[in-house]
């Protein structure tokens, strides 16, 4: 055991070369804590009895409640290997998928991971989850299989059944590590080719055939898990004890004799050992003998938890002399079996040393970051590293090299915000007062005993002189009193009452580059930062100070206040970290609201943002129980999202406070902060408001009762088309196909459009490109505002031409010819999942012009009048009539656009204002000079665009009666839209889950009874191979999900947990409009058809919610009205 202070890790923190940054990382209840209970142990910071039962890294009171890990914290442990000494920053991450966005902040700061694996349960989602997080960030991973004593004790497997179950989990291992691995080899290969293709002097001739060259060209042995190179340990974490083939290696080739070389090869895989040749041989030689992994390691494993569990005294005390072991008399006499096997195991194969040991030998330290880490870090956006600023290249020598040298640039990832009471933090802990406070302290309180004596004697006749004496007496006694709060020692009250409750957010980081120093002024960039703009504006070579640079957006300038070692629960101070570690930074509050990246060179880029697996899905309305007490909710909710990096806050139209959370724990933990740590007070919460999108299909083919629509006897087709024409009102002609013609209030501009539902494949891709789009509009609309902006880079320009051929490739046949050069705009907020496309024959305008050149005069001429026909559109993707939930996948297309009139009257208006002109040139003299030369100029300069000019005159001349012609396109576009989208059938699309299940057996009609009461619908199940353990995967909607895991865990008695992740958006298949039109559907469904429909119910909640019209019967069975109760 090592025993760690402060000094120690001090001096470690200088050697870089010897510091390991690495996290736990599994899928929940695999073990994580209870193994970082057992590193920590190691240190001496906890007992090992308590290792596992404490989990020292969950500090909240919740975390320890619910038996899940939360938050992300660290802790820096010291580890001696021999003369070696490292000092590992470990941290523990949660499984939960909810939180799922703290592994994302944990993984970004490390170089390496532990991959914690359940032997019995396998690989789990979340498994998959966090090793394609690991990999995304380009971190080496190792792999720790735990509770392998379940085996033993729970499965009772042999140790030919355990060797053989180990084997297939690492083969699943090494499947997902492949899959990853194959996907990037292909992607890089897909670069190399649209470069040869760019570049034709490239030989092309060898490369036609050769379709597997990048995976059989690449070395990829060194990512698999596999025991004999060292990276897979075989742990019981609740047991203490935990080996890598290595120990035993080293201990047999003592004994048999064979080389320890040879030994670590065939230790792990089909081998068997021939005693008498003492030789290894191959599975064929040797039919029917034990692999050595069993004869060698597990058999020993399974004879002595034998032992203890059959209380076999005499072989426990063989056992323990022939392994040399002491073990004391209180374990030896404990009636817990377990007590016994971790004193025994403990001492023979200590976890601690396994773990570290392969942690500082296989994985690397901060000096052997990889440049293609480096420069994914630095290319924030879809930008290229090429294409970044050479002094912002430069910093990438810098991030190699990991120099503390004074002139180092020094560099900061700031990965999240976590918030601590102020009583936490190691200036306001009280510390051991020393001898000299002790006995002015009893003098003081002498003082005031026999001051009070003296008032109890003679009140009367001394209260002048008391007062005196009082007023003497307190310089006296405050002066030592502020001697000690200077001094740093335990005043009654070294902050006010207020403050001692508050809480102090400390910034969760790691130093990159350079020494971070207490009081260094440091810039802080935010994640929109550019260092062009700053390159752009600031003289190159500038020496000035931080405070006289001229102001950057998304730029500021701080002092680093504090530095903290993370210590698990505990924070120590720091006067300065080297770089490499891990540390926690004091007073950022103000200027980091979740991540940022802070450097001492303002040519320094952010880092690219953190990329979270869970999406935010939850949403509640929060108020305040008394209104009075909104202000501090306000300033609650913003403490709240500052500390927590997934959360996010809203406030809507309607004024309510929203708060959205990746699923229902999550929202639990928020709002329990939010009551009792943030803004302290009572707070009601809304029912959870469920998402939708709304959409419309094509005509269905057959009816409710599967009858082809056209062949049936119809009853009430007179009835419903009346329905149909009261919803359209006066002024909107609609055609059979459903093209609607609506004219602008002053009948100036006509506009006709028709509503298509887009193809699956194409909502998706724009879903999935959403980034892409958003970087097309921002540079379209800086091109039309005239400011300078630098064409795309080569590979933005690929990705835009790749992902328009996709489009072209899923938009064919006649209904879409020429569909995708003509799409005018998306929407909604100009990336969303649905488009506008430009038919008319006046203007040919689309989203594509304004990438590859400037637009034509021709196409500005009417920019003005189309935008307000694309916010026209924006509006009502934003809001659909349904229940102003936003569309997806609607294709709007604009047919014709008639502004015949408009020009008409701007060209009467034209000739009106000479004439009018000409009037005042016969009246006026010396004045009218000057007018005319302002007319004249304003002729001149518009002469070119005269149809603009002339729609201004005409807003100029409506503007009274009806407002501007802007204003007036935009609703009847958005309402042209609104109506052509209700003339086909619409549909709603509910927002979906998938579910992955793990249960047992005996409890699977259970499980399908919840689902299938909650809408659900299962995809798969499959069992895992040797044991009783299914897997099932379903979807259900998010809106039936609300007390889903509870209500599975009570009706499996808790033997089935499911783990909910936003999946898809998924189209309810039926009409909530619809009502019986045939005999056959009202014989179904009877006359009032009142079994409502699933469509029907989320559309009047989401109607009532949001305060529209409902159409309900106050009523419903007016024959069946009664009393409910009678009196008896």
């Amino acid at each position: 055991m090592v025993l760690s202070s402060l000094d120690k890790t001090i001096q470690l923190q200088k050697n870089t070369a010897n510091i390991r940054n690495i996290c736990v990382l599994a899928h929940v209840d695999h073990g994580k804590t209870t193994l970082a209970d057992c590193l920590i142990s190691s240190n001496g910071i906890i007992s090992s009895r308590l290792a596992g039962k404490l989990r020292y890294m969950d500090s909240r009171e919740d975390e320890q409640i619910r038996g899940i890990t939360m938050k992300s914290s660290a802790i820096s442990l010291h580890y001696t290997n021999g003369s070696e000494e490292y000092l590992v920053n470990l941290i523990d991450s949660p499984g939960h998928v909810d939180f799922s966005s703290e592994v994302s902040t944990a993984v970004r700061i490390c170089d390496g991971c532990i991959i914690v694996v359940d032997a019995v349960e396998g690989v789990c989602p979340q498994t998959q989850a966090v090793l394609r997080q690991a990999w995304l960030e380009n971190i080496r991973p190792v792999l720790v299989i735990n509770k392998i004593d379940r085996l033993i004790v729970e499965l009772k497997f042999t140790p030919q059944e355990a060797y053989s179950h180990l084997k297939n989990i690492l083969e699943q291992i090494n499947a997902l590590t492949g899959t990853l691995f194959t996907s990037k080899v292909l992607e890089e290969r897909a670069e190399r080719e649209t470069e040869s293709q760019v570049n034709p002097n490239a030989e092309q001739g060898e490369q036609v055939y050769d379709w597997s060259a990048g995976l059989e060209g690449t070395d990829d042995s060194h990512l698999y898990f596999s025991p004999d190179q060292g990276n897979v340990v075989f742990t019981s974490a609740i047991d203490g004890w935990g080996f890598g083939i290595e120990h035993f290696a080293k201990i047999y080739s003592q004994k048999i004799g064979i080389r320890k070389e040879l030994l670590l090869k065939t230790l792990w895989g089909d081998y068997y050992i021939n005693m008498k040749a003492k030789k290894i041989m191959k599975a064929d030689q040797a039919k029917g003998k034990k692999p050595l992994f069993v004869q060698l390691i597990l058999e020993n494993i399974w004879s002595l938890y034998d032992a203890v569990l059959k209380k076999d005294k005499d072989k426990i005390d063989k056992i323990v002399t022939s392994l040399g072991l002491k073990i004391g008399a209180r374990e030896a006499r404990h009636s817990d079996p377990k007590v016994q096997i971790n004193a025994i195991c403990s001492q023979w194969l200590p976890i601690s040393h396994a773990v570290l040991a392969m942690v500082c030998q296989k994985l690397p330290s901060p000096l052997d970051v990889t440049a293609e880490r480096v420069e994914r870090l630095m290319c924030a956006g879809s930008r290229a590293f090429d294409s970044l600023p050479p002094e912002t290249q430069a910093l990438k020598a810098a991030f190699m090299k990991c120099g503390s040298e004074d002139t180092a640039p020094v560099i900061i990832f700031v990965s999240k915000m976590f918030a601590v009471d102020a009583k936490a933090l190691p200036q306001n802990k009280p510390r051991p007062l020393t001898q000299e406070e002790i006995a002015q302290r009893c003098e003081r309180a002498r003082q005031r005993h026999a001051e009070k004596l003296a008032a109890m004697q003679g009140q009367a006749p001394l209260e002048p002189t008391q007062d005196g004496r009082a007023l003497e007496a307190s310089p006296t006694g405050e002066e030592p009193e502020g001697d000690e709060h200077q001094g740093g020692s335990v005043a009654p009250k070294p902050v006010p009452q207020e403050e001692t409750n508050q809480e102090s957010f400390i910034a969760f980081a790691r130093v990159f580059s350079g020494v971070a120093r207490r009081g260094k002024k440091i810039f802080v960039l935010g994640p929109k930062y550019s260092p062009v703009e700053f390159l752009q504006r600031v003289p190159s070579g500038f020496s000035a100070p931080p405070d006289d640079l001229p102001p950057v957006p998304h730029m500021a300038c701080c002092p680093l206040e504090s530095l903290y070692l993370l210590m698990g629960r505990e924070l120590e101070d720091l006067e300065e970290v080297p770089p490499g570690n891990v540390l926690g930074i004091g007073g950022l509050q103000d200027f980091v609201l979740k991540s940022a990246t802070l450097c001492s060179l303002p040519s320094c880029p952010p880092f690219i943002p953190l990329n979270f697996e869970a999406t935010p899905i939850v949403r509640v309305a929060v108020e305040p129980k008394h209104p009075s007490e909104m202000p501090q909710l306000v300033k609650g909710m913003k403490l709240l999202n500052q500390a927590d990096p997934c959360v996010q806050i809203l406030i809507q139209e309607t004024g309510e406070h929203v708060l959205v959370t990746a699923g229902e724990v999550h929202l639990q933990r928020c709002l329990d902060d939010l009551k009792e740590r943030f803004a302290k007070m009572e707070i009601s919460v809304s029912e959870p408001i469920i998402p939708f999108r709304e959409t419309i299909t094509k005509p269905p083919k057959v009816d409710m009762v599967n009858e082809e629509i056209g062949r049936q006897q119809k009853v009430a087709v007179i009835h419903q088309t009346k329905e149909d024409q009261s919803k359209i009102p006066e002024g909107v002609q609609v055609d059979s196909d459903g093209l609607i013609t609506m004219t602008t209030p002053n009948k100036l501009a006509t506009l006709s459009v028709r509503a298509v539902p887009l193809p699956e494949e194409v909502t998706q891709l724009l879903e999935e490109n959403s980034d892409l789009i958003r970087a097309m509009e921002q540079f379209t609309s800086s091109l039309n505002e005239g400011k300078n902006t630098r064409m795309f880079h080569q590979k933005m320009q690929e990705k835009i031409g790749e992902f328009k051929g996709k489009l072209e490739q899923h938009l064919t046949g006649r209904k879409w010819r020429n569909t995708v050069d003509q799409i005018w705009s998306f929407g909604p907020r100009k990336c969303g999942p649905n488009i506008l496309v430009n038919k008319s024959e006046d203007s040919q305008n689309s989203v594509w012009t304004g990438l590859t050149s400037k637009a034509s005069a021709e196409a500005s001429r009417y920019r003005d009048l189309g935008n307000s026909v694309v916010s026209g559109f924006q509006l009502a993707a934003l809001a659909g009539p349904m229940c102003e939930e936003p569309l997806m996948g609607v294709c709007f297309v604009l047919e014709k656009w008639d502004l015949s009139k408009l020009e008409e009257q701007g060209a009467s208006e034209e000739r009106h204002q000479e004439q009018s002109d000409l009037v005042k040139e016969g009246q006026e003299d010396a004045d009218a000079c000057s007018g005319r030369a302002e007319i004249q100029e304003l002729q001149d300069g518009r002469s070119e665009p005269g149809e603009r000019r002339a729609p201004q005159k005409g807003e100029a001349a409506l503007a009274d009666c009806y407002g501007p012609l802007s204003g007036q396109l935009i609703a009847t576009m958005k309402e042209a839209c609104r109506h052509a989208l209700q003339v086909k059938p619409q549909r709603l699309m509910a927002a979906m889950y998938t579910c992955d299940i793990m249960a047992t057996s005996d409890v699977l009609g259970r499980v399908y009874a919840v689902l299938s009461k909650r809408e659900g619908r299962v995809l798969q199940e499959e069992m895992k191979e040797g044991t009783d353990m299914f897997i099932i995967r379903a979807v259900l909607p998010v809106a039936e999900s609300f007390g889903f895991a509870d209500e599975i865990r009570k009706r499996t008695s808790g033997l089935a947990s499911p783990q909910l992740v936003f999946s898809h958006w998924e189209i309810i298949p039926s009409d909530p409009f619809w009502v019986p039109t045939t005999e056959e559907e009202y014989l179904h469904f009877g006359e009032k058809a009142d079994s409502e429909s699933q469509a029907r119910k989320y559309m009047n909640a989401v109607r009532k919610r949001k305060g529209l019209h409902v159409e309900e019967k106050i009523v419903e069975h007016a024959e069946k009205q009664r009393t409910l109760s009678k009196n008896k």
